[in-house]
């Protein structure tokens, strides 16, 4: 299953993020996206981020979330659960035998999991996506 369906043209030339280099021309060929994104392409899915809890993570409003099911959850790592039937994004960790959900903005408080709710992992978060320009689309 491709998630992606196109191959892009791959440039195989590293991007100074400090000082420039010469430019230089090195197509080499394409790059298909699922051979970096996807895991385990069977059980992998894709889904938009909503609000501005996560934005600490690098997560922010309208960004999209690539999502393997087939992963262990560990502690310190970003998951889609269903709490109580709602869908959210958020970081596992544990405190003192406690488990708790974990938002990444101070705004937002963090959830302690309790036995009398209903909670499912969907999955765990393996990559984001999020736009550059427009600057204004966040």
């Amino acid at each position: 299953m491709n998630v992606f369906k196109s191959n892009f043209p791959f440039y195989n030339e590293n991007v100074e993020a400090g000082f420039p280099s010469p430019a230089a021309d090195h197509l080499e060929s394409s790059i298909d996206l699922n051979d970096h994104l996807i895991l385990h392409p069977a059980a992998t899915f894709i889904t938009r981020a909503k609000g501005r809890s996560m934005i600490g993570a690098g997560i922010y409003n309208g960004d999209l979330l690539i999502v393997d099911r087939s992963l262990e959850v560990y502690e310190g790592c970003i998951v889609i659960v269903a709490l109580n039937n709602e869908l959210t994004v958020k970081r596992v960790e544990k405190f003192a035998e406690k488990i708790f959900l974990v938002s990444e903005n101070k705004n937002y408080p963090r959830i302690e999991i309790k036995e009398e709710m209903e909670v499912v992992i969907w999955g765990v978060v393996t990559n984001v996506i999020h736009k550059l320009y427009p600057p204004d689309s966040k």
